[in-house]
């Protein structure tokens, strides 16, 4: 099937489709062409296989969780994002807390089977989440691994299958509107697979970028938790730097963080992507998106919702529209910072 997005990377800078993204826009003086400009929406393919936590997730109107609903309601509003200047989207193939922020996870949501083979049903809702995004002109950061739910995975060597699979299978549908996020924060101590933690994570973004398909491979990189610069492995490895701005009050840490992640030995001119950050203050003059768009970097917004209503995009059930004012907020600064430009 023919594809109509393709992104790709020259030097620090995205292209989508041999043209760099916002082309020639600046914003209060600070260049935006080649940023992307995402948010962070990994519930989108979310399931629970666990009987005794799914009722957790229920629908107020029905009383049920509804996997196909969810990703249903996701594709209706993919539209509306993109119209707002968003380019780029995170889904992840094990979610993220679908509390927001949670200390256990006794839920079961994988794509990964025990033995690192891809649930069908699972992938279904993330074709259909893919193909919309290539039909919109936007792109999907997907995360293979989330920590608390990589322990479904049964050892090493499943992780290497899980790994193989899932990239031959962008492959083999012909994707080219893809970024690799291998696994979601890398360093925290909640990874039960070695392979998924600082020391070796380097070793599956090597193995993504060694499976090709007509000399092509795909971009990828992993990211860590809030306020951590990339190692020097990783740094040595990836093809764009991810960082995360959780816990960042300051955004003069922000930048910071950007001017330390390009003092990592091993640093060449590339991208550097916040993909998660849970900081908004979108009406102040400075902000955590503010500040990374002036390091040129590009900012991904978090919203794990707000006084434990499911209103938040990582909080299950989503509503997937701009149904409360920090979302309305959130998009309108895209708007602002992306211009006629997106």
């Amino acid at each position: 099937m023919p594809r109509k997005t393709a992104v790709s990377i020259t030097g620090d800078a995205f292209y989508i489709n041999g043209s760099i993204t916002y082309p020639d826009r600046f914003y209060k003086g600070y260049k935006i062409e080649g940023l992307l400009m995402n948010s962070r929406m990994v519930q989108g393919v979310f399931d629970d296989r666990n009987s005794e936590t799914v009722s957790m997730w229920a629908y107020p109107d029905t009383g049920e969780w509804d996997a196909e609903r969810n990703t249903r309601e996701f594709l209706d509003a993919m539209p509306d994002w993109r119209s707002y200047g968003l380019l780029a989207l995170t889904i992840n193939l094990q979610g993220g807390s679908p509390e927001g922020y949670s200390k256990g996870q006794p839920w079961h949501n994988s794509a990964i089977e025990t033995d690192g083979s891809l649930n069908p049903d699972y992938i279904d809702r993330l074709r259909r989440i893919i193909d919309r995004a290539d039909e919109l002109g936007m792109i999907v950061i997907l995360g293979y691994f989330y920590f608390g739910q990589d322990e479904r995975v049964r050892d090493e060597a499943a992780v290497i299958r899980a790994v193989d699979n899932i990239t031959h299978w962008i492959f083999d549908q012909g994707y080219t509107n893809v970024l690799v996020e291998v696994n979601n924060e890398c360093n925290v101590q909640r990874y039960v697979h070695d392979i998924l933690m600082p020391d070796r994570v380097h070793e599956l973004i090597e193995r993504v970028k060694g499976i090709t398909r007509d000399g092509q491979r795909l971009l990828v990189g992993t990211s860590y938790g809030g306020g951590r610069v990339s190692r020097e492995n990783v740094v040595h490895t990836s093809d764009f730097l991810l960082m995360h701005g959780n816990g960042v009050s300051d955004p003069n840490r922000i930048a910071e963080m950007v001017q330390q992640a390009r003092q990592v030995p091993g640093y060449r001119t590339m991208p550097i992507l916040f993909n998660e950050d849970d900081h908004f203050d979108f009406d102040k003059p400075l902000n955590n998106f503010v500040a990374a768009i002036s390091e040129y970097a590009s900012w991904g917004y978090f919203d794990p919702g707000e006084n434990n209503y499911c209103d938040g995009y990582q909080s299950v059930p989503v509503q997937w529209g701009l149904n409360t004012e920090r979302k309305k907020a959130f998009f309108e600064k895209v708007r602002e910072v992306a211009g006629d430009s997106a």
